[in-house]
């Protein structure tokens, strides 16, 4: 069984000293983005009224996704919920990894954005439950673009945007064309290159599941991605993901930024403009579609208190009480989950832009296609897809930082991720 091949990877990596949860606490792995940040504080409240002490580990992406996968498939119960997403989700619901979550009739899981919950399922049973979703636009400076005189389009074409870019592109003046992730991981800087590649027409694997990391479509695509971010990118993008862009967006450096739609919640610049993905003439997959979800390790000894506070921190209630909240208010809260947010229109007032994040969310297309015969927009829903994507993620940092050249680069990834497919015995 292909699963069990996360379960050897997972203990090859090693599994942190395991504490023992109380009944009284509840110990919650996050990332560290900034709802999850901010959950910490609204969730005082939670435990003023319930008496469960919370005690938070909050990690970089990466560092997440590993130390978890390690705890939760060794059974390691160092954590009583996990943050996982939609290509964990439903694999370790179906191996047995994670709890199956079941809430009261209040929950309304009917206002649960369809894409959400099909995406953290398996067979109709909800693994995880989305914190906050997203898909990926374009969020650009539109003091620059009018300036240059150029303009940016929904799904413009990946030319256009590089013209932009090269337009708006003033590195003297400390501002850079285009910010996109070059951080090396399978949820880093893969996130925005297979979006780059689907776009293209390429994809992960073929019908019969060997990689085709070496296509036309890949070289294409990886080419365009090296030239646009080489540049008219900061320097030292390849150590860039999301908060390290947030970061110099923030500090007026980025004139242009594809990625995850939750950012415009944290943009502090004024005129910035939002815009579908672009494409190079397949717009299937050129948005991607996730969910920061949080999950119970199965076994766990607090599996009921950690279903009740998942079921009031994914609710209704929680986005009003971030709402209510003195630090927060409607322009903060987790967005991207429930329908019943984008009613308010309070929410409306200060989400100059909800009708974009819906857009690509709606859009996002994350079921198999002749092109791409697998589930997934960003990632392959498959268990080996994590090794396969960290292999390759490290060859495409070497080639955006000019340490390997684009055709030894994807040469090198063809060969990894051929022999982690052979191995897990797709063929």
């Amino acid at each position: 069984m292909k699963l069990l091949r996360n379960t050897a990877i997972a203990l090859a990596v090693g599994v942190a000293t395991a504490t023992t949860a109380s009944a009284a606490g509840l110990t919650i792995a996050i990332v560290n983005n900034g709802h999850m940040i901010n959950m910490q504080k609204v969730a005082e409240a939670y435990t003023a009224d319930t008496g469960v002490e919370l005690n938070w580990v909050s990690l970089e992406e990466g560092v997440l996704r590993e130390q978890v996968t390690s705890d939760t498939a060794t059974g390691g119960g160092q954590y009583d919920i996990i943050n996982i997403g939609m290509q964990e989700a439903p694999i370790w619901g179906a191996a047995g990894w994670i709890e199956e979550l079941k809430f009261g009739e209040a929950y309304d899981i009917d206002d649960m954005l369809p894409a959400m919950r099909n995406g953290l399922s398996h067979e109709g049973k909800l693994y995880a439950a989305p914190f906050y979703g997203e898909s990926s636009m374009v969020m650009y400076r539109k003091d620059l673009t009018d300036a240059a005189g150029v303009t940016i389009a929904d799904n413009d074409s990946w030319d256009n945007i590089k013209a932009a870019a090269a337009a708006i592109h003033k590195p003297d003046d400390g501002i850079y064309g285009a910010c996109l992730r070059g951080k090396p991981g399978w949820g880093d800087n893969m996130a925005f290159i297979t979006t780059v590649v689907n776009s293209f027409g390429g994809a992960w694997f073929d019908k019969d599941m060997k990689p085709q990391l070496e296509s036309d479509e890949w070289k294409a695509a990886i080419n365009f991605y090296v030239d646009l971010l080489g540049n008219y990118g900061p320097p030292g993008s390849e150590g860039n993901s999301f908060n390290e862009i947030l970061a110099l967006y923030n500090e007026g450096k980025c004139g242009m930024w594809i990625d995850a739609t939750i950012a415009a919640s944290f943009l502090e610049v004024d005129g910035v403009a939002y815009a579908q993905s672009p494409n190079a003439g397949n717009p299937v997959g050129a948005n991607w579609l996730w969910a920061w979800a949080m999950a119970v390790p199965a076994g766990s000894p607090n599996a009921e208190e950690s279903m009740k506070f998942i079921e009031w921190a994914t609710s209704k209630e929680y986005i009003k009480a971030v709402a209510d909240h003195a630090d927060f208010g409607w322009a903060k809260v987790p967005t991207g989950t429930r329908a019943s947010t984008y009613a308010y229109p309070e929410f409306q007032a200060v989400a100059g832009f909800a009708a974009a994040e819906m857009a690509a969310i709606e859009s996002a297309a994350p079921a198999a296609t002749d092109i791409k015969p697998y589930v997934g927009v960003q990632f392959a829903a498959i268990p080996e897809f994590p090794e396969v994507g960290s292999a390759v993620a490290q060859e495409m940092a070497a080639a955006l930082s000019g340490a390997k050249s684009v055709d030894d680069a994807l040469a090198a990834s063809q060969a990894a991720a051929d022999a982690i497919m052979r191995e897990a015995g797709y063929y």
